[in-house]
């Protein structure tokens, strides 16, 4: 198959540090091409993953209509060079808008909350060349009663790349590991720490300016160096793999509906149990009491902690390699590309 993918205009795919969806698509390209798949790819100048064929938006910081119309264009452009049998986005539905009518097969993913008026318009517009994807049943819930044809895919990590701990010393430290503002829920985890007696480590970017930034200096900041509390800043792949080996557990104990949540497959990967709350697609990922903890308050989160020990983690990593695997996923992917492919 000659299929052409698109990811957001914001980040390179793959990503250095934060950026979830480059991260997916990034995966699907290796996957897709393993099996001697032909994949195009539009997406930010930046990107180096290895391809068949390259487009980069004309706007990577689209602002207002003239610039998103002049995204679409590229995508339209892209389209007649690399004339693929299938369109994969993982960006906007926007950008699909001058494909639409085609009867060229065409999926689009969503990895965040579903806006209710683009999915009736694409779904009209689109008719049958057009499935919807989600990455929960959280989210192809709440998209599939917007319009149009459904289906839960969740996101995935390479297992393989991933190596894993079956033991971690008594001392192990708890990890925070996420963008640190509120709806993550890094302050739980500090007072969570706090009352254990448990060393932290937080990892992730913070927000330069407006609320998220008043929370991290009036909030997290004046905690860190105290208690145990210790903050190393954004990570690479490889030093996050370190850094989840050696905890005890992840505890990002989200206080949103989350999509998915990509850290939390990484941490099972790692064989790492889970602290988190029974939001979004948590309970789809986190089973209770085997792969960690879905916790409702501070207190819940302090006794999930003084119950790790009844985590097995070597099944916390067959968790991973069972449902959110790049082999696995990709292959639920690729069998929706057939049947598209043969209904066009």
């Amino acid at each position: 198959m000659r299929l052409l993918l698109t990811a957001d205009p914001f980040v390179p795919v793959p990503p250095k540090y934060y950026g979830g969806i480059e991260r997916i698509v990034a995966g699907l390209i290796r996957e897709f091409r393993k099996r001697g798949h032909e994949v195009g790819l539009v997406a930010h100048s930046a990107s180096c993953e290895p391809i068949d064929y390259f487009c980069g938006w004309r706007r990577e910081t689209p602002s207002g209509p003239q610039a998103h119309a002049q995204n679409a264009v590229c995508l339209l452009q892209a389209f007649r060079e690399f004339k693929p049998v299938l369109v994969h986005s993982f960006s906007r539905i926007l950008y699909l808008s001058a494909l639409l009518r085609l009867r060229t097969p065409k999926v689009m993913s969503y990895q965040r909350m579903v806006a209710k008026h683009t999915v009736k318009l694409g779904a009209f517009l689109g008719g049958r060349s057009l499935v919807f994807t989600g990455c929960s049943e959280f989210i192809a819930s709440i998209g599939g009663a917007h319009g149009g044809r459904w289906h839960a895919i969740p996101n995935f990590v390479d297992t393989a790349a991933y190596e894993f701990s079956l033991t971690v010393p008594s001392d192990a430290p708890l990890v925070f590991l996420s963008r640190v503002e509120p709806i993550k829920g890094a302050h739980w985890a500090i007072e969570v720490a706090r009352r254990t007696g448990r060393r932290l480590v937080i990892a992730g970017n913070y927000a330069a300016s407006g609320r998220d930034r008043e929370y991290w200096d009036n909030v997290i900041q004046p905690q860190l160096g105290k208690n145990g509390v210790e903050y190393i800043g954004p990570v690479d792949d490889p030093a996050k793999i370190r850094l989840l080996n050696s905890a005890a557990a992840m505890i990002v104990p989200i206080q949103w509906d989350e999509p998915f949540g990509i850290v939390f497959a990484e941490a099972l990967a790692c064989g790492t149990p889970v602290i988190s709350c029974p939001r979004g697609a948590l309970p789809e990922i986190v089973r209770e009491g085997i792969d960690g903890f879905l916790v409702r308050n501070v207190d819940e989160a302090c006794r999930a902690v003084e119950a790790l020990d009844q985590i097995d983690r070597g099944a916390c990593r067959k968790r991973a390699e069972t449902s959110f695997s790049a082999s696995g996923v990709s292959r639920r992917y690729e069998t929706l590309y057939e049947s598209l492919i043969a209904m066009a």
